[in-house]
């Protein structure tokens, strides 16, 4: 008892830390009431540790010492912007957890030029009054497409349900058993189905269903044939569908619209440029879908967006739905997805300005090249073992789950700090390198890696090996 009393008078009072030549300086450039907060967890955090007997005099001592440094760091923390720029090192091109498809420097220049003035946003230039934020961007869209008419909300989930909560609340929907995908985070296609108020006829079997089971299943209550495109995972071995050509008969011989949730956003072909095929938005149309949703910021290369294609009667109705509103994108997602696909109109040039696509379809002499170039930068560094090696990379954002994508990797290895304090230290770098361990080496995929992040990731392991 009497030691834990001589370490409670060990520590040093508020103002007396606020007294302290380094505070004094950070209080230059942190809020006041940050360093305040920041002592007051400090102190907090030492006075539980001596309560449950977790720290002794020497290690006291220290902290003591290092209080400054401490205090300051937390509030740095506290003050930093917690959303950052990150070196994607995996080789998965749409990372989910690191924010999916890249928008490029020139589309975002102009992104920030609309965001930071005054824009026409609703309002019609050429008439002079009040217009609809939709209008800039639904020519475009289906002038791609093909489609008649087009509406953008917040995510393809939302697209989802604001479809149909549109057409089919409280009615019914028939949907393939094998298409009853989870999207991600635990969001499923009948979870989204019960939110928006259709009831779920699920027909067929996980890995078989036929036209029958869709014929058999309709009756006056029927309000929607759904097609979910199983883009995050494939069904192989016993297996059969009903293709879209075919739904679309039976859904139009009896009055009822097809839908379909084609996931990813495909626009091109990308069969033509060494990758697996994946259905487009364009030929979902072609075969008569009468409403169509998919992501922008998937395999379509764009900001987050949920987009929805299809006969202009329907998607009128949608447009007039209270949701909408809450579900409406922002400028800027709108001016970042209109000149992505202005892209689009060039379809050459898509492939190689849109970052996704470039990244995807990449020479693989031109990632050999950059590894070649990070070799020759770590090669000089005692500490590191590296060496170019082949591997795969992988497409990501729940697209082309089967996909393996032939790339060039760095192998890091060190005897003076374990792979996981690497990793580690690299993931707490700023900025922030992520890569992915396997068999006890840490590895970098080029890939994924611009060319102005070379030097960075060569002045991140040297950091983080002399840490």
């Amino acid at each position: 008892m009497e030691n834990t009393k001589n370490l409670f008078r060990m520590l040093p009072k508020v103002d007396d830390i606020l007294e302290k030549e380094k505070i004094q300086i950070a209080l230059e450039y942190i809020p006041r009431n940050i360093i305040l907060e920041s002592i007051r967890e400090f102190l907090d955090e030492v006075r539980n540790d001596i309560l449950n007997s977790k720290i002794l005099k020497e290690e006291l001592d220290n902290r003591i010492n290092d209080i400054s440094q401490i205090i300051i760091k937390k509030a740095k923390y506290k003050i930093n912007p917690k959303l950052k720029r990150v070196i994607n090192g995996t080789g998965t091109v749409i990372h989910t957890n690191l924010g999916r498809s890249l928008i490029s420097k020139s589309i975002m220049e102009k992104v920030v030029d609309i965001a930071s003035n005054y824009s026409n946003l609703e309002y019609d230039l050429e008439k002079g009054e009040r217009g609809s934020r939709y209008s800039h961007i639904e020519d475009i869209i289906c002038r791609i497409t093909g489609a008649e008419s087009a509406l953008v909300v917040n995510n393809n989930a939302s697209a989802v349900m604001l479809i149909l909560n549109t057409l089919a609340k409280g009615k019914e929907v028939i949907v393939s058993r094998g298409e009853l995908v989870e999207i991600g985070g635990s969001f499923r296609v009948p979870s989204v189905m019960e939110q928006s108020g259709a009831t779920l006829v699920d027909v067929g079997t996980t890995n078989k269903t036929h036209k029958l089971d869709y014929e058999n299943n309709i009756n006056e209550e029927t309000a929607i044939l759904l097609k979910v495109h199983t883009s995050n995972y494939k069904i192989v071995g016993f297996t059969e569908e009903v293709d879209l050509e075919s739904l679309v008969k039976i859904g139009h011989s009896n009055n009822i619209p097809v839908v379909e949730d084609i996931g990813s956003g495909v626009l091109v072909d990308l069969s033509k440029y060494g990758l697996s095929y994946e259905p487009t938005v364009q030929e979902s149309i072609k075969s008569g879908v009468d409403v169509v949703s998919f992501s922008g910021d998937k395999l379509l290369g764009g900001p987050q967006a949920g987009i929805i294609v299809g006969k202009k009667d329907l998607i009128n109705r949608m447009k007039r739905n209270q949701l909408t509103r809450a579900l409406r994108v922002d400028k800027m997602t709108l001016a970042a997805l209109e000149l992505t696909l202005r892209e689009y109109l060039d379809e050459q040039k898509a492939i190689k300005s849109i970052e996704t696509l470039n990244m995807l379809t990449m020479d693989i002499r031109k990632i050999e090249e950059k590894a070649n170039k990070l070799y020759n930068l770590l090669k000089h560094i005692e500490k590191v073992e590296c060496k170019i090696e082949d591997d795969y990379s992988q497409v990501g954002g729940g697209a082309l789950p089967l996909e393996k994508i032939k790339t060039k990797v760095i192998s890091l290895y060190s005897k003076s700090i374990k792979v996981g304090e690497l990793e580690e230290n690299l993931r707490l770098f700023n900025p922030p390198i992520i890569g992915r361990i396997k068999n006890d080496k840490l590895y970098i995929d080029l890939r994924t890696i611009k060319e102005d992040e070379l030097d960075i990731i060569f002045e991140g392991i040297i950091s983080s090996i002399n840490d």
